[in-house]
């Protein structure tokens, strides 16, 4: 923030919002309708607020990232649940061992399978590490009108990606969201672009708002919903078409017979052409390069 900017700030601070503690402590200065509505959090949370709220979710990391220069970002979804290759051997382990000494129990025969899928599945947290790491070395390189990775702040995938700009010395994005188990941000989303968020539309909303590409890995109902919402956008021409690239053609295949779309007359055959498969960060990469006549 520049010094102008500092300068309105506090002029604004101390002449439109003067300190409450200057006043006499009396009932009617004590009492919660006497607050101002901006610093009333109750008034804030009421139902009949939640127009306002949209706002602000929709102002502030707006906001903020016009101060921190961000113009275009490249968006990575992927599951939180796949972890990198040596936590994912050692969970992996620790299931068949369960599942050794105890012969009868299902349950445990189950997860020691699911154990075994996800670490075979841990490759694409390297993946998208280098993923990451390829987009911020050009952007760093390249500087004006290049994107920043962004995430949707948590473990996975999503760790991976942010993990490769840290580890490239760059900035990439978090938008966190309040869920009821707690999702927190992972600790290689650049601080001060780490945001948070009540309400699933708007943080959709920023995710796509400066996306130039989207890049999906395996994951499940979140990361099949931002999937689909974006396809449905640029199917509907509601935004630009844009690269959205699947790691992974095998596993896309299996969880998603896109072609019986097709065939059920549910798609067109052109709208298959909405997405790629790619295999590599390399070639991810250079489909957006090209996409874009190479960024410069």
């Amino acid at each position: 923030m520049t010094d102008k900017k500092q300068g309105e700030v506090s002029s604004l601070n101390t002449e439109d919002f003067p300190a409450s503690g200057r006043l006499p402590a009396t009932p009617q200065t004590l009492s919660p309708s006497f607050t101002p509505a901006y610093a009333d959090s109750d008034f804030l949370l009421r139902d009949q607020l939640r127009p306002v709220r949209f706002q602000l979710e929709l102002l502030k990391p707006e906001i903020l990232q016009q101060e921190q220069g961000i113009e275009s970002t490249v968006v990575v979804f992927g599951s939180t649940r796949i972890p990198e290759p040596t936590e994912a051997q050692e969970k992996r382990r620790l299931a068949e061992q369960a599942a050794a000494n105890n012969p009868e129990d299902e349950a445990l025969a189950k997860a020691a399978q699911i154990a075994t899928n996800l670490e075979l599945k841990s490759r694409y947290y390297d993946l998208a590490r280098e993923f990451g790491r390829l987009v911020t070395e050009h952007t760093r390189k390249n500087q004006a009108d290049c994107p920043v990775i962004v995430t949707g702040s948590g473990g996975g995938i999503m760790e991976a990606a942010n993990r490769g700009a840290h580890e490239a010395g760059g900035k990439s994005i978090g938008l966190n969201i309040i869920l009821p188990h707690e999702q927190y941000p992972n600790r290689y989303v650049t601080p001060e672009l780490c945001f948070q968020f009540q309400y699933f539309a708007l943080r959709k909303l920023h995710f796509l708002l400066r996306a130039i590409a989207l890049v999906v890995f395996p994951g499940g109902y979140g990361t099949l919903d931002e999937l689909f919402e974006t396809l449905t956008l640029i199917q509907t021409k509601k935004m630009k078409k844009l690269p959205v690239l699947l790691f992974g053609r095998e596993y896309w295949n299996r969880i998603i017979d896109f072609e019986a779309l097709v065939e059920e007359g549910s798609i067109d055959q052109t709208e298959l052409e909405l997405f790629q498969f790619v295999d590599s960060a390399d070639e991810a990469w250079q489909i957006i390069l090209d996409f874009y006549d190479g960024l410069r």
